[in-house]
C-alpha cells in the first residue's frame, strides 16, 4: 500500500516547528520515521502534514546531567548506543538499546519516536517507566513536564497533546555503588517486536540486602508498565530466589496482558514471571559481581 496524500515541511527552527504543529491538530512531527512512515504505508495513520524535525540542532544530543541523563527527541538511537556516558550512568537503557530494532533502523530511529509513539512493544519507553523517568514536551511557547507513569494511556496513545512537540527525555541516574541490570526479552526473531520484555535494575548494600529495585514489563502490557510491588517485596530483603518467585508471581497476576494472533495472554504471562525473574536474579547476580 501506499500512503494517503500529505504534505510536506521542513522547519528551521524549534520555534517554528511548535508554530506549525499548534497550528494544525492533524499534522504529525516526523524525525526518524522509523514507526510512522510504515503506519501511513499501511494507512494506519494519515497525517494531513509532516513536519521535519530531525535537523533542528535544538533536538539533537544528550548530557549528563546532576540526577538524569538529559536526551533531546532528536538524537539517533545509534549515538545513545555507542555512548560512553549511557554506558557508565545509564546502564539498564545500555542493556536495551541492542534489543530495538535492528543496526540500520537504530542508525536512524530516535530516542524520542518510540516515545511519542508508545508501541506496548518498544523498549526504550519501558526503560524509561521502569527508572520512573520524565519527559519535557512544548506546546507554542510552553514547556510542560509529564512523568513518564502518566504518560502512556494505551497501545500507540499518550497523553501528549497532538499540538505538542516532544523536546526531551530525562532518565534518572543510580548513585549506589553496587547496581546491578538485566534486560531479557522474547520474539518470533531476533530484533522483532517483543511479546514480552523485562527489564530489571537492582542495588545492594554490602550485606547483600536490595536497597533500591525497579522492575519493568512491556510488550505484554498495553503499555510499558513498572512493576512497583516487587520493589516493596524486594527492598529491605536478601534477594534469593523464592523471595523473587513469590514477588514476581504476584506482581503478574495483578497486570492486564493482552493477546493477538501471535501469542494468547496465557502464554504472555507465562513468559512475562519467568522473563521477570530471571531479570531480577541477573541483576542481583550483576549487582554482586561489583563488590
Amino acid at each position: 500500500m501506499k500512503p494517503a496524500p500529505f504534505d510536506y515541511v521542513r522547519p528551521a527552527t524549534l520555534d517554528e516547528a511548535c508554530e506549525l504543529i499548534a497550528g494544525d491538530p492533524d499534522a504529525r512531527l516526523v524525525a526518524g520515521g522509523q514507526t510512522l512512515i510504515p503506519m501511513m504505508a499501511m494507512r494506519l495513520a494519515r497525517p494531513s502534514r509532516l513536519i521535519d524535525i530531525a535537523r533542528l540542532p535544538e533536538l539533537r544530543g544528550l548530557y549528563d546531567g546532576p540526577d538524569a541523563v538529559v536526551f533531546a527527541a532528536a538524537t539517533r538511537q545509534v549515538d545513545a548506543e555507542r555512548s560512553s556516558v549511557v554506558a557508565a550512568r545509564l546502564p539498564l537503557l545500555a542493556a536495551a538499546l541492542p534489543w530495538v530494532g535492528h543496526a540500520p533502523t537504530r542508525a536512524r530511529g530516535t530516542i524520542g519516536g518510540p516515545i511519542a509513539n508508545a508501541d506496548p512493544a518498544a523498549e526504550i519507553p519501558l526503560v524509561l517507566v521502569t527508572l520512573q523517568g520524565h519527559v519535557v514536551i512544548r506546546q507554542g511557547r510552553t514547556r510542560e513536564t509529564i512523568a513518564a507513569r502518566d504518560l502512556f494511556m494505551g497501545p500507540m496513545t499518550t497523553s501528549i497533546p497532538s499540538t505538542a512537540c516532544l523536546i526531551e527525555a530525562h532518565f534518572p541516574i543510580w548513585r549506589e555503588a553496587r547496581v546491578g541490570v538485566a534486560f531479557h526479552e522474547v520474539s518470533a526473531r531476533k530484533s522483532d517486536f517483543a511479546y514480552v520484555a523485562n527489564g530489571a535494575q537492582i542495588a545492594l548494600d554490602d550485606t547483600g540486602r536490595c536497597v533500591r529495585c525497579a522492575v519493568g514489563i512491556g510488550g505484554a502490557t498495553p503499555f510499558p508498565t513498572r512493576l512497583d510491588s516487587i520493589s516493596e517485596a524486594l527492598v529491605g530483603h536478601t534477594p534469593d530466589a523464592t523471595r523473587v518467585r513469590d514477588a514476581v508471581n504476584a506482581a503478574i497476576d495483578s497486570v492486564e496482558i493482552m493477546h493477538d494472533a501471535h501469542a494468547s495472554d496465557a502464554y504472555r504471562r507465562r513468559v512475562a514471571r519467568g522473563l521477570a525473574e530471571r531479570a531480577i536474579l541477573d541483576a542481583v547476580h550483576n549487582a554482586g559481581a561489583r563488590a
